[in-house]
C-alpha cells in the first residue's frame, strides 16, 4: 500500500490534478482536512472507502488511522488543502510514516495564493516592479515564526507580499508594513479563493482596516505590493521583436518559416 498526500487545492473541487483526482479514486481509504477540504471532492471515492475527518483528530490518532490501513493493505488518499510544500503540516506526518516504514508519495496542488492572484486578474512579477513573491505569515498558536522571519524583514526587499493567516492581526501587518511600501501601495484581500463564497476587497494600506472592517472570517490571504493592480510596468524581453531566443530567432517570422 501507499498514502498518497494530495493537495487538494484551494476551494474550487474542479481545481485538482488529474492524478490527485485518480488516486483518490483508487484508494479505499481517504483521510481529509474537513475543515478546509471541499467534501465535493470525496465524490471521487470509490464506492464503500472508508472515509474520516481528520480536523478534530491529533497527530497520534490519524498515525494510527494510517497504520491500520497499512496492515490491511489499503492504499490512503490523504487531502490537505492548496499545496503540500507550506502549512500542511505534512512533515510531520512523513516522519512518523518514514519510521514506520510505511510507503508514501506526495501529489501537488493548486497553492491558495496563485487562486488569489487569479481572483484578481493578477501577475505577482511585473518587470520593473517586483519579481519575487514571498509566501509568509504571523506567528500562531500552532507555529511560531523565527526571530528573523517577520514582515519588516521582508517588506525592505519591495517584494509581492502573499501573508496568510494573518488577516485577524491587520492593524499589525498595516504598521509593520507602511514603513517600507508606503501608505498608497495597492493590497488585496481575498477570502476563500475560488470558493463559492469567495470574496475580494482591493485598498491601499492606509485604506485596508476600513475596507475590511466587519469582516470576521479568518480564512482569507493578504496580497501586498506594488504589482497589485499595476498598469504602468515594463513589458518583458521575452517577446520583444530583436530577442534572440532558441524557439525564435532573430530575423525569421515564426508565421513564416519557409521564407528564412
Amino acid at each position: 500500500m501507499t498514502v498518497h498526500f494530495i493537495g487538494a487545492g484551494p476551494g474550487a473541487p474542479d481545481l485538482i490534478t488529474l492524478r490527485g483526482r485518480d488516486l483518490i479514486a483508487s484508494s479505499p481509504v481517504c483521510l481529509f482536512a474537513g475543515s478546509l477540504v471541499p467534501k465535493a471532492l470525496l465524490g471521487h471515492c470509490p464506492a464503500g472507502a472508508k472515509i474520516v475527518d481528520t480536523a478534530p483528530m491529533s497527530l497520534d490518532m490519524i498515525i494510527a488511522e494510517i497504520e491500520a490501513a497499512h496492515a490491511a493493505g489499503h492504499d490512503v488518499a490523504r487531502l490537505h488543502s492548496g499545496d503540500l510544500s507550506v502549512w500542511s503540516a505534512m512533515g510531520e506526518q512523513l516522519r512518523r510514516l518514514r519510521a514506520l516504514n510505511i510507503p508514501y508519495d506526495v501529489t501537488p496542488g493548486v497553492p491558495s495564493f496563485a487562486a488569489a492572484a487569479a481572483a484578481l486578474g493578477a501577475e505577482l512579477t511585473l518587470p520593473g516592479i517586483a519579481q519575487s513573491v514571498v509566501l509568509t505569515r504571523t506567528s500562531g498558536r500552532a507555529s511560531a515564526m523565527p526571530a528573523s522571519e517577520n514582515l519588516a524583514a521582508f517588506a525592505a526587499t519591495g517584494s509581492t507580499l502573499a501573508i496568510h493567516l494573518s488577516v485577524h492581526v491587520l492593524d499589525k501587518v498595516i504598521s509593520e508594513l507602511t514603513p517600507h511600501y508606503g501608505a498608497d501601495c495597492p493590497v488585496a484581500v481575498v477570502w476563500r479563493a475560488s470558493w463559492p463564497n469567495q470574496r475580494v476587497v482591493t485598498a491601499t494600506l492606509a485604506t485596508l482596516d476600513a475596507a475590511v472592517a466587519g469582516v470576521m472570517e479568518r480564512t482569507a490571504l493578504i496580497l501586498v505590493g506594488r504589482a497589485i493592480g499595476a498598469q504602468e510596468f515594463d513589458e518583458s524581453r521575452l517577446y520583444a521583436d530583436d530577442y534572440d531566443r532558441r524557439f525564435r530567432p532573430v530575423g525569421i517570422d515564426p508565421r513564416f518559416p519557409e521564407d528564412a
